[in-house]
């Protein structure tokens, strides 16, 4: 069942939609050479306390965590742990928070100190098919419609995009209907109405798309061991443009930090 969110919802979803993009920010900020996952992992827990927030992951289907932090061949749910970060690397950090029973969920993926030409295009190339993606999420289109924008941005440009991890619907459950692929899936073809607000975050492999888990039970990684990428937003649909929940810069003022 596919959920609309009315006006009243919206009020108490921006709120925990600007937290969980004020964190990420922060958190992206915090990301150096030398510091451990572990560290990454704690700093982000006292922001999102900072903000009266709590993390959407931690505990959700066990997973142990506060955000996931994926470095360069894992894709998403990486763990936290004793891994030193290192100058030329990419991390993902993906950062769900609950505010008031609502999530907002968003990623991004960062360079550690600098990156090769190969990392940074990935990166771009992710966050553009992220932008494409969301530029269809209008009333009237539909899931097929912003899976086709991603696929069409990655492929275009060599790389290639994740099969068995997608998109989401989000609101008061982490996972809510309906799914969004980032390829191209008439499985998935509901039509956009307004009210409904999409996780929409593509994953992309700069090798092939395949990939496996890891013995942790949650780590993904690629397959051929190339470099991977993620990027999302919290999003609302709209008769018009779509409203990109998770921004900063609709913090409100009494929670600023």
């Amino acid at each position: 069942m596919i959920i609309l969110k009315s006006e009243r919802d919206l009020e108490t979803m921006r709120p925990a939609c600007a937290i969980a993009a004020a964190v990420l920010s922060e958190v992206a900020d915090f990301v150096r050479p030398g510091v451990t996952t572990r560290e990454v992992d704690e700093y982000a827990a006292e922001r999102i306390r900072s903000y009266g927030g709590k993390s959407a992951f931690l505990g959700y289907r066990k997973y142990p965590c506060h955000i996931c932090i994926s470095v360069n061949d894992q894709v998403v749910h990486g763990l936290a742990g004793p891994r030193v970060l290192k100058f030329g690397d990419i991390v993902s950090l993906d950062v769900g928070v609950i505010y008031n029973g609502f999530i907002g969920d968003n990623a991004r993926t960062v360079a550690v100190g600098g990156c090769g030409v190969l990392a940074q295009k990935l990166m771009d190339v992710t966050e553009q098919a992220l932008m494409a993606g969301i530029a269809q999420a209008v009333a009237g289109n539909r899931v097929v419609d912003i899976s086709r924008a991603i696929q069409t941005q990655v492929e275009s440009n060599g790389f290639s995009v994740v099969r068995e991890f997608v998109g989401h619907g989000v609101g008061r459950s982490m996972h809510e209907e309906p799914q969004i692929p980032n390829f191209v899936d008439t499985r998935n073809n509901q039509r956009l109405r307004s009210g409904m607000t999409l996780a929409i975050e593509p994953m992309v492999n700069a090798g092939l798309p395949g990939v496996k888990i890891l013995n942790d039970g949650w780590t993904v990684v690629t397959q051929d061991g190339s470099l991977s990428a993620h990027f999302e937003h919290t999003v609302l649909v709209t008769e018009g443009e779509p409203e990109i929940l998770t921004c900063r810069e609709k913090m409100p003022s009494r929670l600023k930090a």
